[in-house]
């Protein structure tokens, strides 16, 4: 299992005799070491099932069950591949009882846990149940309850906030719901308070690899602990250097802490970079540098030099996105030997940026010079209103007591139900203790609701009954795309999109996302598609049932065979770029206030250093480190002297990242208009050489 390996990747494959860090670089091959320690695991007699290789995405667990398939075989189906929330369902789905919870709990999104925040709090401000809601999805994973919350809570707006969480936790017990941070607090509880539960998934898991070790949380890591137990049954692979989510309650102390409560723990460093030339580690490294060190490395490479980092300025953000598209323009020109012909498509670039809003005046200089892109990171697919509707009625039919999706069921598309039923309806449901659905049978509702309305509410109660059973009944990916089309005819959901949309094509366009996802639904329950669950025991071609597909919606958050392969320049934010690479990166707008992001700064410099401030530098240092890791073959970073804010063009300063890159001035200078003119003289040269050599050939 370690053919093809370097020295450092092969003792980190080959060490099981305890914890173990694996520090892995930008460009390291982490993902080529998980994969061969799982098959190495397995070569040394550890069950697949007994598994577990956890990651941070979707996407990349099935890149790793993808490449664990290719280099193990059919053992691979029965490891565990899937994200720590994955894990967490599995977990709460067999043992959540012990808390109150039924296997078929509903999982709520972030809109769901605003509207539940409202009611909570006794608000209709979106903006405040909003704060609520970061604040509280911040003490979950700290590990706090709203009980501990209150008691650390430093002013009135905290003490509220743990007020509102308490009502808050009090409503999702009720519908039988819980939302992400859950996933991982609820387990932690299990694992921490029930010594046969602990047992049992000790047990169950013999060996656990940690992927984006680095972005863990402090709830995440007591999580680990729990189930790797006192000997440390796991391998953590992660890069200190790369740790940019600390605004979501990632922290680095979870690396400090690996050697304080595993004094054995061997640390293994991964510093060959398979991905960037010499030229681009240099700067990386130089960039990098100046942040403390809890374990040092430095990257290196064996691809040669390569082409000189490119520093370009420009006058202002529409300049610079000129120059931009200027670069692609010339690079996929330029001849063979400068670039390599394999490097020419459009699919090779990327172009870079801190904020959301950057990507705007990128994508109006694309367009006008017909150059194909697309947005990373933009609006999920489950965001869209349309897949919202339709898993609302899933989620109903998978938990009775979720709330949240029965109103979302009961009006899309409307019934004839209006608000006022809706409104008594749960007025009596609050005061017998009861979800709305289970309210719509109980024997006391006559008394507080006319006949001809209970008939109506009555009648949606039976046909979700009836679609669950049939539910629980259609197997297989043809039964369930006609179940799920006659469905849709039924309830009439065409029209309803049809109706609620100005333009024809833009409903025609929802209804397309509709069909797709059918097909996508289909799939899974033909055994094509994996589920989130990372659980593959059975053999991945086994159909399951449309209801048991229902249960894993919650956890997926794109559908990524959409975009498989579209040979098109990708525009991304620095947080999205994580985890891929291209040949040719534009790092755009490095200027200070932007990269490095606001720190209170005067003309580029802090007044006053405060220890949060050094640590938010430090953060911002690292965002940079991955974006110029990003890059493979050629990096471009540029810098604007002017930006526009608000109706002003205000003057910025070059980001201090872009000194620390340590430089050469004389050769990393570049305009690319000008080499783009060189470039068409060049070939008009060449063009009336060959005019003029055939009209010399004719003549003689």
């Amino acid at each position: 299992m370690s053919h093809g390996l370097n020295l450092a990747q092969q003792e980190a494959v080959n060490y099981m005799h305890g914890p173990c860090l694996v520090l892995a670089g930008a460009g390291s091959g982490k993902t080529r070491v998980i994969t061969h320690k799982i098959g190495r695991l397995i070569q040394a007699g550890l069950e697949p099932k007994r598994i577990a290789a956890i990651t941070f995405t979707n996407k990349a667990a099935a890149e790793m069950r993808e490449r664990a398939k290719d280099l193990i075989g059919k053992d691979a189906r029965k490891v565990v591949v899937c994200t720590f929330h994955a894990l967490g369902v599995r977990m709460m789905r067999e043992d959540g009882a012990v808390l109150g919870l039924k296997p078929a709990f509903s999982i709520l999104d972030s809109d769901d846990v605003t509207k539940i925040l409202k009611d909570a709090g006794g608000t209709t401000d979106t903006v405040t149940a909003r704060i609520w809601q970061w604040t509280i999805s911040k003490w979950k994973n700290m590990g706090l309850n709203a009980e501990q919350a209150a008691a650390i809570a430093v002013d009135d707006n905290e003490r509220i906030t743990a007020e509102v969480m308490a009502h808050y936790q009090e409503r999702l017990q009720a519908y039988q719901s819980v939302d992400f941070d859950d996933l991982i607090g609820m387990p932690l509880k299990l694992l921490h308070e029930f010594p046969e539960v602990r047992a049992k998934w000790q047990a169950a898991l013999g060996h656990i690899l940690v992927d984006e070790y680095q972005d863990t949380n402090a709830t995440q890591y007591e999580v680990l602990k729990a189930l790797a137990g006192e000997n440390g049954r796991f391998t953590a692979v992660g890069d200190d250097d790369q740790s940019i989510y600390g605004w979501r309650g990632a922290t680095l102390d979870n690396l400090r802490k690996l050697p304080v409560d595993y004094p054995t723990l061997k640390v293994i460093k991964l510093e060959q970079n398979y991905r960037s030339t010499s030229a681009i580690l240099r700067a990386a490294n130089n960039v990098i540098g100046p942040n403390p060190k809890l374990f040092p490395k430095t990257l290196f490479s064996e691809l040669g030099e390569g082409e000189p980092v490119r520093i370009v300025d420009a006058d202002s953000e529409l300049h610079e996105a000129e120059r931009a598209v200027a670069r692609i323009v010339s690079l996929r020109a330029g001849d063979a030997t400068s670039q390599g012909k394999q490097y020419k498509e459009f699919r090779d670039f990327a172009i870079l940026y801190r904020a959301n809003h950057q990507a705007r005046i990128f994508e109006q200089a694309l367009r006008k010079a017909q150059i194909p892109y697309k947005v990373s990171g933009g609006q999920s697919f489950f965001d869209r209103a349309e897949i919202k509707d339709l898993c609302g009625w899933f989620r109903l039919w998978v938990n009775n007591d979720d709330d949240p999706a029965f109103l979302r069921a009961i009006t899309t598309p409307k019934r004839g139900i209006g608000h006022t039923t809706l409104a008594s309806l749960g007025t009596f449901a609050s005061q017998y203790k009861l979800s709305l659905f289970a309210a719509l049978f109980s024997p006391s509702l006559p008394s507080v609701m006319p006949k001809r309305t209970l008939e109506g509410i009555h009648e949606f109660g039976r046909y979700i009954n009836d679609l669950e059973y049939r539910a629980r009944r259609t197997m297989g990916a043809e039964d369930s795309r006609t179940f799920m089309l006659d469905w849709l005819k039924e309830i009439d959901y065409e029209r309803h999109l049809y109706e609620g949309e100005d333009s024809e094509a833009a409903a025609a366009s929802r209804w397309t996302n509709v069909l797709e996802f059918v097909d996508w639904m289909s799939q899974r329950a033909g055994g094509s598609l994996d589920d989130a669950s990372g659980a593959n025991d059975n053999d991945e071609t086994e159909r399951k049932s449309l209801l048991e597909v229902a249960q894993t919606i919650s956890l997926l958050s794109t559908i990524s065979e959409r975009e498989q392969d579209q040979n098109v320049v990708t525009l991304s934010t620095l947080h999205a770029s994580k985890g891929l690479e291209w040949p040719h990166v534009l790092l755009i707008g490095v200027t200070e206030g932007l990269l490095p992001f606001k720190l209170d700064d005067d003309n580029g410099r802090q007044k006053m250093v405060s220890d949060e401030t050094l640590q938010r530098l430090q953060e911002e240092r690292r965002l940079m480190y991955v974006g110029i890791t990003r890059a493979q073959r050629s990096l471009a970073v540029s810098w604007t002297k002017k930006r526009k804010q608000g109706r002003d063009m205000v003057p910025c300063v070059p980001s201090r990242f872009i000194a620390e890159m340590g430089l050469d001035k004389e050769t990393t200078k570049e305009d690319p208009r000008e080499k783009l003119k060189a470039l068409r003289a060049e070939f008009a040269r060449k063009a009336q050489d060959s005019a003029a050599a055939k009209a010399a050939a004719a003549a003689s």
